[in-house]
């Protein structure tokens, strides 16, 4: 009788990661485990100072938004408010964390100056 090998075949792949695993922001759904608290004061202790929080918002699904505060430096935050609730708040579910790339791009055209 002639034994058998296990052969095995693996597939590895990693890549580094940077924390929070989110850039601009983050959207938290009503019934998240994790909350807002507990997500606030894990940001404060990764990157304290580094979001803006908001949960005063007009939506029955939303319980919480984490904003780069960079972004608040480059647009309203009236604006940044009403293309999220138009583009990403029909989409969220209860209990969900929703990641946003929110890349702005600015742009002048015809610049005339006297020197």
């Amino acid at each position: 009788m002639k034994k058998s090998t296990a052969l095995y075949s693996i597939n590895l792949s990693f890549e580094e990661i940077k924390l929070p695993p989110f850039r601009e922001i983050l959207v938290i759904g009503k019934n998240t485990p994790q909350g807002k608290i507990g997500i606030s004061k894990s940001f404060e202790l990764l990157i304290p100072n580094g979001f803006e929080v908001f949960d005063d918002i007009d939506c029955e699904k939303v319980e919480a938004i984490f904003v780069n505060k960079r972004i608040l430096r480059k647009m309203p935050k009236d604006k940044m408010l009403s293309i999220l609730e138009e583009k990403v708040f029909p989409f969220i579910s209860e209990g969900e964390l929703i990641r946003v790339d929110f890349k702005i791009k600015i742009s002048y055209n015809e610049i005339e100056a006297t020197f």
